[in-house]
């Protein structure tokens, strides 16, 4: 058998489900260190995932530098977000309801000035003209940015795991994970690093955006959808676990492509029984003694 005979509709799902499964990971890494970094319960993340898909729309045009200039904004875009969420929250530090309902607030906001600006409507955003087409894989044809989404997602992953687990910031980070008061008595400045992750999510959502925006397009709600996807992949990956948040992006971009088409009714609980399950196991496990 050739290698057409391995190229099915199921197999073009399951690359649509790798592609949005690594859009997941790079909006949910973020979440998943300012949750187990910096502690802040943000529901705003949505909001960054979507400023950039406007500025996708808004800048980017038929040409690299439409999107090289947008890359660039989300870049100082993101910083100022991500510094912006660290002033709003310092007040509410060990407070995470509070943190919950402020983020939230924000959140809504930013969505009705959203919807102000850019119109209620649905925008599409097309990819560079470079690579606008298709290639053939089998009988079925698969649009060259989203392969070469998957390709930079592939990077970003690997980037992301060398700067947390190789490099001197990712140690430092790894410690205010592990023990924030430890790290603090051997003079990191804790907050300093909170601070850095804040931004650093906000970079790294609002980039996520303006790649991903001809795969998940800019319009009201996307915001939302974002953040309930995002906060299961941290649910389940662990907060904090970039390898996790990986496994878990990948899983439930597979549940959201492959799992719709194998059984549509089934994507839903099967994401859920994924959560519960999760919760259900670190909490025996905290109970047993064991760190959770």
């Amino acid at each position: 058998m050739g290698w057409d005979g391995f190229v099915t509709a199921y197999t073009i799902t399951a690359l649509d489900g790798v592609a949005y499964g690594l859009l997941l990971f790079v909006i949910a890494a973020g979440l998943t260190l300012i949750f187990g970094v910096a502690g802040v319960f943000s529901m705003a993340h949505g909001t960054l995932y979507l400023a950039g898909a406007y500025l996708a729309w808004h800048l980017a045009d038929d040409a690299w530098t439409g999107l090289t200039l947008a890359l660039g904004v989300a870049v100082a875009v993101g910083a100022l977000g991500g510094a912006g969420l660290a002033a709003a929250v310092r007040p509410l530090a060990d407070r995470p309801l509070d943190q919950v309902l402020a983020t939230l607030g924000i959140a809504y906001i930013a969505a009705d000035q959203f919807s102000l600006v850019f119109g209620a409507e649905p925008r599409s955003v097309d990819p560079p003209r470079a690579v606008a087409g298709s290639v053939s894989l089998g009988d079925y044809q698969y649009p060259v940015y989203r392969l070469g989404f998957i390709a930079v997602g592939v990077l970003l992953v690997l980037g992301l795991f060398w700067l947390v687990e190789r490099s001197r910031t990712g140690a430092v980070v790894r410690a205010v994970v592990a023990d924030p008061g430890m790290a603090a008595a051997t003079g990191l400045r804790t907050g300093t690093v909170r601070t850095g992750v804040l931004i650093g999510g906000g970079v790294l959502a609002v980039t996520a955006g303006v790649l991903g925006a001809p795969v998940i397009g800019p319009a009201p709600g996307v915001d939302t959808t974002i953040l309930v996807y995002s906060l299961i992949v941290c649910v389940v990956g662990g907060l904090g676990s970039i390898r996790g948040a990986l496994l878990a992006a990948l899983g439930v971009g597979q549940a959201l492509t492959l799992g719709v088409a194998l059984a549509p009714g089934a994507a839903s609980f099967v994401l859920a029984v994924a959560m519960l399950s999760a919760l259900t196991v670190r909490q025996r496990t905290a109970l047993a003694g064991r760190p959770a």
